[in-house]
């Protein structure tokens, strides 16, 4: 039993003996492996670092390098620096361009539009009325004065609505039916004098760009007799004709949308006035059919 446990003490102290001897090894090598690293990395270092910098200037070599042109001084000059032109002395400019012989009659289209535009749109505004307040006037003077008093209303307010009311008074004794007719007799007639002169308006709308498109018509006929003249087709040559030729035609096309923006705001106008009509000559029916069942 002794000999036993002798023999397995000493096999343990064998396998004691043998793991201590590994790990001295182990750690041998360990140490060999760092110094053998630690050599490369500081024979190896200056290597990587000048390819690096090789690398570096390869690639700042191979970037176009775009050098900024040197700003080249400013000459100023007061002669050849123009000063900006106003709006009146552009077109001025374009006007004297275009050719005053085809563009004074465009010029004229705008003239005379304008001015019977501004005639309409004072003569309208006038015309208005405050129909309720007539309505109201004219009721309390059949009431309190009867159809004179109405009339002498009537005649001392100014505007379309007034004139058919009188008209309408005037042939109240003949009764109801003349009172109508008449109003509507004489409405078609202040509607008339309402849109006098809308014509005029309609007439420069469409002359004034056939005016502009003659005047480009012939400006063309002229760039291309110079072509033929010279047997070259220079382009400074046409183009210049060209745009001379064109100028005629903005002008008419620019005089014709400014009197068309006149001659719709005149027909709104227009309508608004006769729907105003309308409606007070109703209302002027109804008050004379209440005046005369109640007799007063």
């Amino acid at each position: 039993m002794k000999l036993k446990n002798d023999n397995f003490k000493s096999r343990f102290d064998c396998r004691n003996h043998l793991t201590f001897i590994k790990s001295l090894f182990k750690i041998h090598i360990m140490r060999k492996l760092i110094a053998l690293f630690m050599l490369a990395g500081i024979l190896f270092a200056p290597a990587f670092a000048n390819a690096q910098e090789a690398a570096d200037s390869a690639a700042q070599e191979s970037t176009p390098v775009v050098e900024e042109p040197a700003a080249s001084p400013m000459i100023v000059d007061d002669e050849i620096v123009a000063e900006e032109l106003s709006f009146h002395q552009v077109v001025k400019e374009k006007f004297i361009e275009g050719d005053p012989l085809y563009m004074t009659p465009v010029l004229i289209c705008l003239i005379l539009g304008l001015a019977v535009a501004l005639e309409r749109i004072i003569t309208l505004n006038l015309s208005t009325t405050n129909t309720k307040k007539l309505l109201a006037k004219v009721e309390d003077a059949l009431t309190s004065g009867g159809i004179e008093a109405a009339k002498d209303v009537t005649k001392n307010t100014k505007g379309p609505v007034a004139s058919i009311f009188t008209q309408g008074l005037m042939r109240y004794s003949e009764g109801i039916e003349m009172v109508e007719k008449s109003i509507i007799a004489y409405g078609s007639v202040e509607m008339g004098r309402l849109e006098k002169g809308l014509i005029w308006i309609s007439l420069f709308i469409s002359l004034a760009p056939m005016l502009g498109f003659m005047g480009t018509v012939i400006g063309m006929i002229g760039a291309f007799d110079s072509i033929e003249a010279a047997g070259d087709i220079s382009p400074s040559l046409v183009a210049g004709g060209i745009k001379i030729a064109l100028l005629t035609t903005v002008a008419g096309l620019i005089v014709a949308i400014i009197l068309q923006l006149f001659y719709n705001y005149l027909v709104s106008k227009i309508d608004s006035l006769v729907n105003d009509m309308e409606d007070a000559s109703i209302s002027l029916v109804d008050v004379l059919v209440k005046h005369k069942l109640t007799g007063k």
